[in-house]
């Protein structure tokens, strides 16, 4: 994809993402990989359901600003800090969902065995220390996690996955929201069913494959 349409394509997942309630007002941010020490983000003080491509900001992974009218995104840093560790990243999304925010607010992973879905989609999502928005001490708190999962909840802030491409990250994000709501809804009733170890081990495994798979092939 070019530079312009894949700025296309991160105003329509912040469209999106505001339209499912997954963020609100400036809440949020997407960053993706543009070559070895390009990185295209979201800029930073606009509301995201209005973002246009020409709003995107272009930064080399020190930070910089190489092209773009505004400023880039708050959360720079943290961004940076994954596509820095994790070559195999090219894509993050950070948002605020609200049954996903909740579990974090109320100190709960989401890393039991539960549903395929999120199993297949996300892996084990483990629970991230508080660290200050916007500083570098929350990239500190997320880089102990980074290897080997690709979906975070942060500790009374919100949540951020990651994919090869925006559309998979995106897709991570939506999907994290979805499983939460309904082991939330399994816990109003009573009751969390919990998968068997072995069924839950061998959806990890196939899971394990498929991204050593992907990292092969990119």
């Amino acid at each position: 994809m070019t530079p312009h349409a894949i700025a296309r394509r991160m105003a329509q997942c912040c469209r999106q993402l505001a339209e499912r309630g997954l963020i609100a007002g400036q809440d949020g941010n997407v960053a993706v990989r543009l070559g070895p020490d390009r990185v295209l983000v979201t800029p930073a003080g606009l509301i995201k359901a209005l973002l246009r491509p020409g709003d995107m900001v272009e930064v080399d992974l020190r930070g910089r600003k190489r092209r773009g009218r505004h400023n880039p995104t708050s959360e720079l840093e943290l961004h940076l800090r994954i596509l820095t560790h994790r070559p195999d990243v090219g894509a993050v999304v950070h948002a605020h969902p609200p049954v996903a925010t909740g579990f974090a607010v109320a100190g709960r992973d989401l890393a039991a065995f539960v549903l395929p879905e999120l199993i297949l989609q996300c892996g084990r999502v483990p629970l991230v220390p508080y660290g200050t928005p916007g500083t570098p001490e929350l990239g500190d708190k997320l880089q102990p996690h980074l290897e080997g999962h690709d979906a975070w909840l942060l500790a009374n802030h919100g949540a951020v996955t990651v994919g090869p491409t925006l559309d998979a990250a995106w897709i991570r994000m939506e999907s994290l929201e979805h499983a939460a709501r309904i082991i939330a809804a399994a816990r109003a009733l009573g009751q969390v069913n919990e998968l068997g170890r072995e069924a839950g081990l061998g959806l990890e495994a196939r899971r394990d494959r498929s991204r050593k798979e992907r990292k092969r092939g990119g």
